[in-house]
C-alpha cells in the first residue's frame, strides 16, 4: 500500500512551518528535528501493519523501511531514530510496563496513565505498546484492573494525541500460557490491537523434556486460530515471528536428533526453554556453516535447527527461525486477513554490511512479506 505520509512536507497539511513549530513547543520540549513537520504525530492507518521491535544501538538505521509502520522503542529515547521513522511515515510508540497489583486502585492507575501521555508528548511519540507479561489469575482484581487499565490508556491517549496508537503484547495462545490468565476478549476490544508474541512457545513444556522449535508452525496457527475463536477480529491480531533461538546444550543428543534437556520448571511446568539461551539470528548465521551437522529441517515443526559441539565437548542442538519458516507463518498471516507481521527484534540481525550478511539480512525483512 502506499505511504499515507511520504516527506515531511506532507505531515505540515499545508500549515506554516512557524505554526508547527509553536505546536511542537506546546507539547514538549523543542523539536529534536530538523523539520518540525517530523514531530507531528503520524495520523491514519496502513493496509497492512509491519510491527517492529527495537532495543536501542543505531541498527535501524539499516531497517527495510519500505515496509515498516510501526517501531516500538524498548531502548533508550533516541530523537535520531524518531525523526527519521517520521519521515517515512512510520510511528514510533512507548513501551508501557507497570506491575499490576499497583494499578488495582483506579487513582494509582489514572497518575499511571498521565505519566505515559506526558513522556509521549515529550517525546514527540505516537502511542503506547503496554507490554505486560505478569501472572493473572481470572477470578483476581488484577484480572479486572488490567482490562480497564487498557480501555482507560486507550481513551487518554486518542484524546490527547490524535491519530495515536494503543496496543497490548499476548501471548502466542489465549489459554492462560504462563499463567497469564487475561481479559483477553476485552483486552482486545479496548485497545488498536494485539501483537502475538508467537515465540517462547516452550515456556512451558508439559511433556519430555527435549529441544524443540521456538515457534512450531502448526501450534502457531492453533494459537491465532484460539484466538480468533474468541471472537476476536483477525484485523485485531498482528502476528510476531522470532528473529532469535535457542541454544541448548543436550544431556544427550541421539543418532535421530533428539536432544535431552534438564527439567527446569517454569510457572508450574516441569520443562521449559530455560533449560536453553536466546541467541539472535546474526550470530545463528555466523555459527550454522561451521556446525557438525549444518542447517536441518523438521518437516512436522517446520524449524530449522543445526547441531555443534562446544569446546568442552559437550552437544548442543539450536533451533531458530528462518525466512523460510517466517514466510510459511506470514502467509498464514495475509490469507488469514490478520492485522498485519512484526518481530522481536529488529536488531538481531547481522547488519555488518558484509555480502553475505546483506544477503541473509534482506531474506529475513522479505520473509515478512511473501509474494
Amino acid at each position: 500500500m502506499r505511504r499515507l505520509l511520504g516527506s515531511g512536507a506532507r505531515f505540515s497539511r499545508g500549515c506554516p512551518l512557524l505554526l508547527l513549530a509553536l505546536l511542537c513547543a506546546s507539547s514538549g520540549g523543542a523539536c529534536p528535528c530538523s523539520e518540525p513537520a517530523l514531530c507531528r504525530p503520524i495520523a491514519g492507518t496502513r493496509e497492512f501493519e509491519v510491527f517492529v521491535f527495537d532495543v536501542g544501538r543505531k541498527t535501524w538505521k539499516f531497517y527495510d523501511w519500505s515496509q515498516i509502520t510501526t517501531v516500538a522503542a524498548f531502548g533508550k529515547y533516541d530523537p535520531e531514530l524518531l525523526c527519521y521513522a517520521h519521515s517515512k511515515g512510520s510511528r514510533v510508540v512507548l513501551k508501557g510496563d507497570v506491575p499490576v497489583k499497583e494499578i488495582v486502585d483506579p487513582a494509582n492507575r489514572t497518575a499511571w496513565i498521565a505519566r505515559q501521555v506526558d513522556l509521549a508528548k515529550k517525546q514527540y511519540m505516537d502511542g503506547i505498546n503496554i507490554d505486560i507479561e505478569q501472572e493473572i489469575n481470572e477470578t483476581s482484581p488484577e484480572y479486572y484492573a488490567l482490562t480497564a487499565l487498557v480501555k482507560e490508556i486507550t481513551n487518554a491517549f486518542h484524546r490527547e494525541i490524535p491519530g495515536s496508537q494503543v496496543t497490548f503484547d499476548v501471548a502466542w495462545s489465549p489459554a492462560c500460557i504462563d499463567k497469564r490468565c487475561y481479559n483477553y476478549t476485552g483486552i482486545a476490544d479496548a485497545c488498536d490491537f494485539l501483537f502475538v508474541m508467537s515465540y517462547d512457545e516452550q515456556s512451558q513444556v508439559w511433556t519430555e523434556c527435549i529441544a524443540r522449535a521456538n515457534a512450531p508452525y502448526n501450534q502457531t496457527l492453533e494459537g491465532y486460530e484460539d484466538y480468533i475463536n474468541l471472537n476476536i477480529d483477525p484485523k485485531k491480531l498482528v502476528m510476531g515471528v522470532p528473529w532469535y533461538g535457542y541454544d541448548y546444550k543436550c544431556l544427550d543428543l541421539s543418532k535421530d536428533h533428539v536432544c535431552s534437556l534438564p527439567n527446569v520448571p517454569f510457572r508450574g511446568a516441569p520443562c521449559s526453554d530455560a533449560a536453553g539461551h536466546q541467541v539472535p539470528y546474526g550470530t545463528i548465521m555466523k555459527q550454522v556453516n561451521s556446525s557438525i551437522s549444518g542447517s536441518l529441517w523438521d518437516e512436522a515443526q517446520k524449524a530449522p535447527y543445526y547441531e555443534y559441539k562446544d569446546t568442552l565437548g559437550h552437544f548442543h542442538q539450536v533451533w531458530y527461525d528462518d525466512p523460510q519458516s517466517i514466510s510459511l507463518k506470514a502467509v498464514y498471516a495475509k490469507k488469514r486477513g490478520l492485522r498485519g507481521i512484526g518481530m522481536w527484534n529488529g536488531n538481531s540481525l547481522d547488519y555488518s554490511r558484509g555480502s553475505a550478511a546483506v544477503e541473509q539480512t534482506e531474506a529475513m525483512w522479505r520473509a515478512l512479506r511473501p509474494q
